[in-house]
């Protein structure tokens, strides 16, 4: 089964977005991209991103940033690095969660990136940004990072085609910076009762790092500066704070559930099937073994196992989803439909349990429900473009084809194909009511298409 189509995960090749208001296109950053200048895929699955979410909770509450507003996205990359290049999210590969030992190691990195934010530094990356597309002559404007929440507009084009040494350049900090975050990811730590020396076995995996030569360097180690100065001063941190925290039931499972799930999808399903006894949790066992299952195309068993996961937890939403997706996947529409359902009225502002119901809604030919429920996704998520896909085909169905072209238009933009994405903004533009929420988002990407348009031609 091909990866894209597994069930509870979709892989969408999308660009490193910053935050874009819900009705100004605005500070879409192609520049962050891989060493090899390819777009970056993001692993979006509602289980994973929650369980992201009850790790990172207490830590971004210590930093003083905003629990609901700053997510912990995943990227499709297996290589151990993490980033931010806006206020509200912070990108772990999820090579790096595959790789960490422990929850408290994937807590130091999500604090550490968090200090990043809390402490400013993301003002610096701007005049990085510029500076990494003057010498990479990079040809595109870029307008600069919308303003603070609540306020001001910005816009920005699209900066493609970025070069290895631009991307480090932009993401790389000083020193100064990482012992910063540094000082202040302990402080997050200890104020959540974490224990730091999750930032002390982080430090010893890259302490010989730096005796590579930089193209043997993990992009961790790239990114983010390393010395054995900085481990010794982790190692004082633990000595100074001490190890008293203790162990976190809630951190311990979700950190396991997290892992399980993408190590489900990721890797083959004989793997999974002979590694999934060793799990702790017997439903997140029964869970790894319904996700291989359904990858051997074995139904019968998968749903028998994503149902003894539920009898473990009867409530859980993210399983319900799970269930909806291999059912859906198996053509079992009805069947999918009513899973999806009761993931919903568990979780109904999951904007990616919305997509999945509303998916299957539309698969079944309920084309006006469909669209209320992937408006309703697409409000909270913008960033998903399997559902900006499946709202333009739904909007397509109901002879709305100015809110299709907008949609279609809003999602090539989300996957930097600004071209592509001019095309169908002008015909949205052109189709509906001016000045409508429509046309206001089409006329956003037009204009940044047009932007990108010209600089090419100035190349």
């Amino acid at each position: 089964m091909p990866i894209s189509h597994v069930a509870g995960m979709a892989f969408e090749r999308v660009s490193r977005l910053a935050s874009i208001p819900a009705l100004l296109l605005v500070a879409v950053t192609w520049l962050v991209s891989v060493a090899q200048a390819s777009a970056q895929s993001l692993i979006r699955d509602p289980d994973i991103e929650h369980g992201l979410r009850e790790l990172a909770f207490p830590i971004l509450r210590a930093a003083g940033l905003n629990t609901k507003r700053v997510r912990v996205l995943v990227v499709n990359d297996s290589t151990f690095n993490a980033f931010v290049i806006d206020y509200n999210t912070i990108y772990v590969n999820y090579g790096l969660i595959l790789t960490v030992e422990s929850p408290e190691m994937l807590q130091a990195v999500i604090a550490h990136e968090a200090a990043h934010i809390a402490n400013g530094h993301l003002a610096r990356r701007a005049e990085n940004l510029r500076a990494a597309q003057r010498n990479a002559q990079l040809g595109t404007a870029l307008a600069l990072i919308a303003a603070a929440a609540g306020g001001g507009e910005a816009a920005a084009g699209i900066a493609a085609g970025t070069s290895a040494s631009a991307l480090r350049g932009f993401l790389g900090h000083t020193r100064a910076e990482e012992s910063s975050a540094d000082r202040s990811a302990v402080s997050y730590l200890r104020w959540a009762g974490i224990s730091p020396r999750g930032m002390v076995n982080l430090h010893r995996k890259f302490a010989g790092q730096e005796l590579l030569n930089t193209a043997n360097q993990d992009p961790y180690m790239r990114s983010h500066p390393t010395s054995r100065e900085r481990l010794r001063a982790a190692e004082a941190f633990l000595d100074e704070f001490g190890d008293q925290a203790q162990q976190n039931a809630n951190a311990n499972y979700w950190f396991a559930r997290v892992k399980g799930k993408l190590s489900a999808f990721l890797r083959a399903p004989g793997w999974t099937l002979r590694r999934a006894s060793e799990e702790q949790d017997r439903d997140i066992r029964l869970m790894r073994e319904a996700s291989a299952y359904h990858q051997n195309r074995d139904l019968a068993r998968a749903r028998a196992a994503i149902d003894a996961a539920l009898e473990i937890r009867p409530d859980d939403p993210f399983y319900y989803d799970l269930k909806g997706q291999i059912l859906l996947e198996n053509r079992r529409v009805n069947e999918a439909i009513s899973a999806y359902g009761y993931a919903v009225e568990m979780a109904p502002n999951d904007p990616l349990i919305l997509a999945g119901y509303g998916r299957a809604l539309l698969v079944d030919g309920q084309v006006n429900k469909a669209l209320q429920v992937l408006e309703k996704a697409r409000a909270r998520d913008y960033r998903n473009a399997r559902l900006m896909r499946d709202l333009g085909s739904a909007y397509a169905q109901v002879g709305n084809n100015g809110m299709a072209s907008a949609v279609t238009a809003e999602r090539y933009a989300l996957q930097g194909r600004l071209a592509d994405a001019g095309i169908h903004a002008r015909r949205a533009v052109g189709q509906l009511p001016e000045g409508s929420p429509g046309w206001q988002r089409a006329q956003d990407v037009l204009i940044a298409a047009e932007r990108a348009n010209k600089k090419r031609k100035r190349k």
